[in-house]
């Protein structure tokens, strides 16, 4: 049965990943910026949820192929039409990595979790959060607009989960986690706005919450292992002489990765 759901749970981490891709590519802008609604050769993006949704391949871009060589005509010669980008630019965002790393984030829970109510929850948060990771680490900035409604969705899908049987956590427990991670980092960012961005505490929020409902070990294991991974990080760029001690680094993907590891330990304890 844990073969199956973990296959299951792949299938749906696949599915839903390759949707990421695309709005992780609107999202990757600067803070000024408004979100991109055209390929990198200015054509429209179009599809269900006005845009938001479809493949990271440009129909019109791909349209735009080299013309069949006639006698006499260099191998390079294209189309004379105006405009007409290299068909290599078709593709306007990576379509692989994305949907094999939610994939694999989601196996992973549905292996560690079983088939807990709470499951899911994190299988329908995973691609989100694999969506804030990518974007972080892009542009350096956590979007509102997913942070905020990821940290509601998140209580209120696991309240629900707590008035199921067999459960494996406790929603108070999540929400005082949710508030005391978020605590914490609205502290870090107090004491150093520079090396704390205020998304990585609205990030702190909904990542309290998911670790919080497996009690406050997990809690600690979770919040400290984003800390590790993100200091590991930082240090191994400063000794390939990469950045200096002032650098700052996208601190999103390593909370995202610590919460996994913290959410896979209190999964299997539960």
């Amino acid at each position: 049965m844990y073969a199956m759901l973990t296959a299951l749970a792949a299938l749906w981490g696949a599915a839903a990943g390759l949707l990421v891709p695309r709005a992780a590519y609107r999202f990757s802008v600067e803070p000024e910026d408004a979100w991109r609604d055209s390929c990198p050769a200015g054509h429209a993006l179009t599809g269900a949820a006005r845009g938001w949704l479809g493949s990271t391949r440009c129909a019109r871009c791909a349209a735009a192929v080299p013309v069949a060589a006639a006698p006499g005509a260099e191998p390079g010669d294209r189309s004379e039409e105006a405009g007409d980008p290299a068909p290599s630019t078709a593709r306007y965002a990576p379509g692989v990595l994305i949907p094999v790393a939610t994939a694999l984030a989601c196996a992973v829970l549905a292996a560690a979790t079983g088939a807990r109510p709470e499951l899911a929850v994190w299988l329908l948060l995973a691609p989100v959060g694999v969506l804030l990771a990518t974007i972080d680490r892009r542009v350096h900035r956590l979007p509102d607009r997913l942070t905020l409604p990821a940290a509601a969705t998140v209580v209120v899908l696991l309240g629900m989960a707590a008035l199921l049987p067999e459960h494996g956590g406790s929603w108070l427990s999540a929400l005082l986690g949710g508030a005391a991670l978020g605590a914490f980092y609205f502290l870090l960012f107090l004491i150093n706005p520079n090396g704390m961005g205020f998304g990585d505490v609205k990030l702190a929020l909904s990542l309290g919450v998911a670790l919080g409902w497996y009690g406050w070990p997990v809690l600690f294991a979770g919040g400290f292992a984003g800390f590790l991974l993100g200091a590991a990080y930082g240090f191994g760029l400063m000794v390939l002489k990469r950045a200096g001690r002032r650098t700052g680094i996208p601190f999103g993907p390593f909370m995202l990765t610590g919460a996994l590891l913290g959410m896979l330990l209190g999964g299997l304890a539960a």
